[in-house]
């Protein structure tokens, strides 16, 4: 291995029950530079990446790291080398503190005992590395997702790092929090710490990866540098395929005011949100984290028992005291974090799919397994749910995959509005296009959408009407003409 390699894979192999994971994997990483992992869901990028933590054991071929070849049995192997990962599903103690979380296992010590206030000394510093004021004693339960995002980056500051991996490091960051994210990784590079970076969001690859490389169907397609490419060039690499458009043309044909919220607040992060959703439309919800949205939405649908205001369906006031309520009025809710608050991950697809609405699945007040398969495969081949049985537990899909069974739960609520929160969060770029190709088909079909996204690309190319929210409060208006990033985000940071 030359000296400006500090990683390379060579014929890496991996099966799972009989299935190849992973066929004759090979690349390399020069030292000291941003290197993007890319690849839709299922191409291999995590199962590759395990492997080099010491998570999974390769079953043929070689890992070279640092020139050694290395054969990590688990991941303190790994980490003793220098190597840390920070996956996209944290890896936090929610009833520790945030300084326990940084420091386990790694506790500063007075003779027999934690020195605790070296500890939260050294958690403070760390802590502002990463810009987050936050009190180092706190629990991390406390903390919004974004927050807990960005300790678990400090976490690995502390580390003796030569190389680090992010898993999809900026899927619950705010713009502010992404450029810090940013200079902390220009810092590490400068300190010739490698970084091994993995993100379905294309211009983050453009901005601050040096090098590429594309896998597929746990595949190497291609290695390069970022300046001698270009996304759609990437983009068909990744699905195999040209990818026409990214957002699907379509007519908005819309009609009276079939969903609105009056003076909606909850008290602490919704104040007075006032909205309409017409029939056959895609209303667009935008702000930066923390403005609100989620909680406007959560606050309608009954979830939180603070709310305050009127919601209107049809033009008739409605009251919605629990999501049973809102189901009722035909409300469906996909919510952000789809792993906790979605899917019941250890049941399987069809339970999932019918458990909203459970009498759908009932013959004479008895469960009848035969219909509930009906409906389950109606909605397999309706969404395209890629799953090999209908039996198969929900944690075991793709996250693209895991989405659509979360919404074929509410369409078999024969819900007429859906509000949609983050319904492309971590998913890859083909995922993403059927996801939106599905919600165009919704409003075609009938349906209407409340999309609330911090993509604005994606609120841009899909939405007839957004609006934009900054501290719990409605700042701004447009109508689809007048979209552009520039001014959503004008109305974001406090613009009125």
């Amino acid at each position: 291995m030359s000296e400006s390699k500090i990683l390379e894979f060579k014929n890496i192999n991996k099966s799972f029950s009989g299935v190849q994971a992973l066929k004759d994997v090979s690349f390399s990483v020069n030292k000291g530079e941003v290197h993007a992992l890319l690849g839709e869901n299922g191409a291999g990028k995590s199962t590759l990446m395990k492997i080099l933590s010491g998570a999974y054991t390769k079953d043929s071929g070689e890992v070279i790291f640092g020139g050694e070849v290395c054969n990590f049995k688990e991941t303190n192997d790994s980490e003793e080398k220098g190597i840390s990962i920070i996956y996209q599903e944290l890896n936090l103690i929610p009833e520790m503190s945030i300084a326990e979380n940084i420091y386990l296992h790694r506790q500063p010590m007075k003779g027999r005992f934690i020195d605790w206030n070296k500890m939260y000394q050294d958690a403070v510093k760390v802590l502002e590395k990463v810009g987050l004021n936050c009190d180092p004693r706190q629990s991390i339960k406390r903390l919004s997702v974004a927050q807990q995002q960005m300790v678990e980056i400090a976490k690995s500051l502390t580390k003796d790092l030569r190389l680090l991996i992010m898993d999809e490091p900026t899927s619950s960051l705010t713009d502010g929090e992404t450029r810090k994210l940013f200079e902390v990784i220009a810092d590490l590079k400068k300190q010739g710490i490698t970084i091994i970076y993995i993100s379905h969001r294309m211009e983050e690859i453009f901005e601050i990866c040096d090098s590429y490389t594309i896998m597929r169907d746990g595949t190497f397609i291609i290695s390069g540098a970022t300046k001698d490419t270009d996304m759609d060039t990437m983009i068909r690499h990744m699905v195999g395929r040209e990818m026409s458009q990214v957002f699907p043309k379509h007519e908005f044909c819309v009609g009276d005011v079939i969903l609105k919220g009056e003076h909606i607040s909850n008290g602490k992060e919704v104040k007075d949100v006032s909205f309409e959703l017409r029939k056959g439309e895609i209303l667009g919800f935008s702000g930066l984290v923390g403005a609100g949205r989620t909680e406007t939405f959560k606050a309608l649908f009954g979830y939180d028992k603070d709310k305050k205001g009127s919601v209107y369906v049809n033009g008739k006031e409605v009251t919605i005291r629990s999501p049973k309520d809102a189901i009722k009025y035909g409300i469906g809710y996909v919510p952000e974090d789809r792993r906790n608050e979605g899917l019941v991950t250890e049941l399987p697809v069809v339970d999932n799919t019918i458990m909203a609405k459970m009498e759908k699945a009932m013959t004479h007040g008895l469960y009848n397994a035969k219909k509930a398969g009906e409906i389950c495969k109606y909605y397999i081949d309706s969404l395209y749910i890629k799953t090999p049985s209908q039996k198969k537990k929900a944690r075991l899909l793709s996250g693209g995959n895991q989405q659509k069974v979360v919404l074929s739960k509410w369409l078999n609520c024969d819900s007429d509005i859906l509000i949609l929160d983050e319904p492309t969060r971590g998913i890859d770029v083909n995922a993403k296009r059927e996801i939106y190709q599905m919600i165009v088909d919704l409003v075609e079909a009938g349906k209407s959408v409340v999309l609330i996204s911090s993509e604005l690309p994606e609120i841009i190319g899909l939405c007839n009407r957004v609006y934009v929210m900054y501290e719990g409060e409605i700042t701004g208006m447009l109508q689809q003409d007048e979209l552009t990033q520039e001014k959503i985000m004008y109305y974001a940071a406090g613009g009125r």
